[in-house]
């Protein structure tokens, strides 16, 4: 943990470096997890980096630590366990599938022609050299995509003891760390509306790996045992496809899968399976991912309509229409990124534009916003959050950086050379960006 440079009276510096030596013992001690980024969206799957501190500027040729191509193409998030990262992507070969895949009538795309290589990457945390590379299939997709979408959209987990990463249609795949496949699962084909391909990503909790298979045939969700592989328990979802991740929360000793969706947000038991409470509101496409507190659930939807519920996490049953609901907002969500919970507060976009809310979370009240956050254009990435800053990423290259707290505070703007649609990961003094054609670290 980085220690701010402070002018230090006469007669304090010991006082100093006993807190600087508090902080640095705080690190060391607190939980594995909060030190990591272990998942798409950060220790607590809220966008934060509890103990963390990154850069507050760079640019190409600042506060770069180290910069690597990519191989092919995907958009998942890397995440970061101790001195490595770990990331997918689909690289494009030249040879040519015996039997393409037959078009899907209803979709608006067409599946590729091209073989493609499923690959797992591992990456040393402190130069960007590959560690290990490996092949997790070779196939061709049996769909296409849309033109901002990727074969290799959802983004690994871990839970400090295994690495779990989903291809979707392609098959999901355990490895340890040092790239030894454990177990690898065949949960089916996608059929995804208008042929715009998949993206939802696994979360894992309490030796429990949850999957989301949200598409226009039948849909479910379906827990597997996360050493083995073994299937606990499958849940048929009346949805059409969803790109939504689930949050796992642990609420009074009992740990809730929680999945967003369009005709529903339900909560599952993570141990049976049981729907424990649903409610319904939200729009179609439904991508954001939930966010949680030890109060509430916050599922957000916005395309083609504008829908935010805080759902209360002791609930039961279904809440559609029943006033049990903690409070509601229908103006200004987010399309693609998900929401940001940082310090009780909300921030997230409308649609997949750079306009700016923030609301209290307890009691769903504006704080501020709508505000425009400058030069940045369209988002993709969620926001992530720390060390009291709030960063958000364009698909232009463009992050700006805000003060979190309750007043509207540009701290910064940084441009490079990529684009971006994965979010951000934090780690240490370390920011990691996955661009379209390289993977950044961040560090002064």
């Amino acid at each position: 943990m980085r220690v701010p440079m402070l002018a230090i009276p006469q007669g304090w510096g010991v006082l100093v470096v006993l807190f600087a030596a508090a902080l640095l013992a705080a690190e060391e001690e607190s939980p594995a997890t909060l030190r990591h980024w272990p998942a798409w969206r950060g220790p607590l799957a809220t966008g934060e980096a509890p103990l963390a501190d990154p850069p507050l500027t760079w640019s190409e040729t600042h506060h770069v630590r180290w910069k690597v191509p990519l191989p092919g193409e995907g958009s998942g998030t890397p995440i970061v366990w101790e001195d490595r990262v770990f990331l997918t992507a689909a690289i494009k070969t030249d040879r040519l599938a015996e039997r393409p895949p037959t078009p899907d009538e209803t979709a608006k795309t067409s599946p590729p022609e091209n073989i493609y290589q499923f690959v797992v990457l591992c990456l040393d945390r402190a130069t960007g050299r590959t560690l290990w590379e490996r092949v997790a299939r070779e196939g061709v997709p049996r769909e296409g995509k849309h033109e901002t979408n990727t074969y290799a959209s959802a983004s690994p987990v871990t839970d400090g003891q295994r690495l779990y990463v989903s291809f979707g249609t392609q098959g999901l795949y355990c490895y340890d760390f040092e790239g030894r496949r454990l177990w690898d699962c065949d949960l089916g084909e996608m059929r995804t509306r208008f042929g715009w391909g998949e993206g939802a990503s696994p979360a894992v909790a309490r030796e429990t790996l949850v999957v989301n298979w949200d598409h226009e045939d039948d849909s479910f969700l379906v827990a597997l045992h996360a050493r083995t592989g073994a299937e606990l328990w499958r849940r048929q979802r009346d949805e059409p496809t969803s790109w939504a991740t689930p949050l796992i929360v642990e609420h009074k000793g009992r740990a809730l899968a929680v999945v967003n969706a369009t005709n529903r947000v339900r909560a599952y038991e993570l141990e049976t399976g049981r729907v424990v409470w649903e409610c319904g509101g939200q729009t179609v496409n439904v991508i954001p991912s939930p966010v949680a507190d030890e109060r509430a659930v916050y599922a957000m939807s916005g395309y083609r309509g504008a829908m935010l519920a805080a759902i209360p996490l002791d609930a039961e049953g279904d809440l559609t229409g029943s006033g049990r609901l903690l409070w509601t907002r229908d103006r200004g969500t987010p399309y693609v990124p998900s929401p940001l919970l940082y310090d009780g507060r909300l921030y997230f976009t409308a649609g997949n534009t750079s306009v700016l809310t923030c609301l209290d979370a307890r009691t769903g009240e504006t704080v501020f916003g709508p505000e425009r956050l400058p030069e940045l254009s369209n988002i993709y990435a969620s926001p992530v959050a720390a060390a009291g800053r709030i960063y958000f990423t364009s698909r232009e290259g463009v992050t700006a950086v805000l003060a979190a707290g309750p007043k509207w505070e540009v701290l910064a703007t940084n441009r490079l050379d990529d684009g971006f649609d994965a979010s951000p990961a934090v780690v240490g003094t370390q920011m990691f960006l996955r661009g379209r054609r390289h993977l950044y670290c961040l560090e002064e």
